[in-house]
């Protein structure tokens, strides 16, 4: 430590930290006093950790860029307590970019279970704080989510991730039949256009539509909305036919939670959920690769909605 300086100055940022990645209250005052030989009770760390719920709140109510080249909208589970049980709770999460090509954690918002009318007051929540439009939304198949996009940015192109549809409609296929079903499957969305993906879903059905009619079915019931990446060049294709982006957020997450089996409240939750996205998302300060031909492309297909 320099001279004249007491390690307490800087001991409620790694109080913070160590909290942040998902250690517990004992176990980071036990870290403290091995490390830095220095003793703090576990009520003063709670009392540091608690100063954090305000900058939560700010950061959660902050205002937003009017347009988003992409929001991607995606769910995590988490176990906290509530009237002495313990209830699964779903943390939704949107990811956007912006028109510098930069990722940004736009929210996180806690509801009782993942469903298209919570999604809606996400959607409420977005444009209340200053967005106006979203050129592509990419999400799971919920049912109702297209809906509650169309209700609050109608123009906005809808894409289903794809991954999630692969797993959806494997859950009809029976196991010694997947790796057969999931290479034909391959055809439809690695398909050039809309046409060759539709002639490939088509041939798909010839082949296993007598044995797995609802695996196709769950294909045709969201063919719009699975089959937008297909109307934009590949380099935009890359970054909306999947989820990938949010769920690598939502790993990052797990992973500086997972030491918390459940959580007290709604606010232990939203405390450390925050504190670990300031974390993982610490190294985005890089537009995504080739963001210069992408914004290009963005501009040229919405040129009526993308001003820069």
């Amino acid at each position: 430590m320099p001279k004249r300086k007491n390690i307490a100055d800087g001991v409620e940022n790694i109080i913070i930290s160590l909290y942040a990645k998902g250690m517990s209250v004992s176990d980071i005052e036990q870290q403290v006093r091995d490390i830095y030989d220095f003793d703090i009770s576990t009520s003063a760390i709670s009392r540091i950790t608690e100063r954090v719920t305000q900058d939560a709140i700010l950061w959660q109510n902050r205002p937003l860029e009017s347009v988003y080249c992409v929001v991607w909208m995606d769910g995590i589970v988490f176990k906290v307590r509530e009237n002495s049980r313990v209830i699964d709770k779903t943390l939704y999460i949107a990811i956007g970019l912006r028109t510098d090509g930069k990722k940004e954690v736009l929210g996180i918002w806690l509801g009782k279970n993942e469903s298209a009318s919570f999604w809606m007051s996400v959607l409420t929540d977005l444009k209340a704080r200053g967005v106006q439009d979203i050129l592509i939304t990419a999400t799971d198949n919920l049912k109702g989510f297209t809906e509650a996009i169309c209700n609050v940015f109608p123009e906005s192109t809808k894409q289903i991730c794809i991954v999630h549809q692969i797993r959806n409609a494997c859950r009809f296929v029976v196991w010694k039949d997947r790796k057969a079903f999931t290479a034909d499957m391959k055809d439809i969305y690695t398909a050039p256009n809309r046409q060759a993906a539709l002639a490939a879903l088509e041939q798909l059905e010839i082949k296993w539509g007598h044995k797995y009619g609802y695996a196709i079915k769950s294909w045709r019931s969201n063919w719009e909305e699975l089959t937008a990446f297909l109307d934009f060049p590949m380099e935009i294709r890359k970054i909306i036919y999947t989820t990938n982006i949010i769920e690598n957020l939502n790993g990052k997450i797990r992973k500086y939670t997972k030491n918390k089996l459940s959580f007290p409240t709604d606010e232990a939750v939203m405390k450390s959920v925050f504190l670990a996205v300031l974390e993982a998302t610490k190294k985005w300060t890089m537009p995504i690769r080739d963001w210069g031909m992408i914004l290009n492309q963005f501009l040229i297909m919405f040129e009526n909605r993308l001003k820069l």
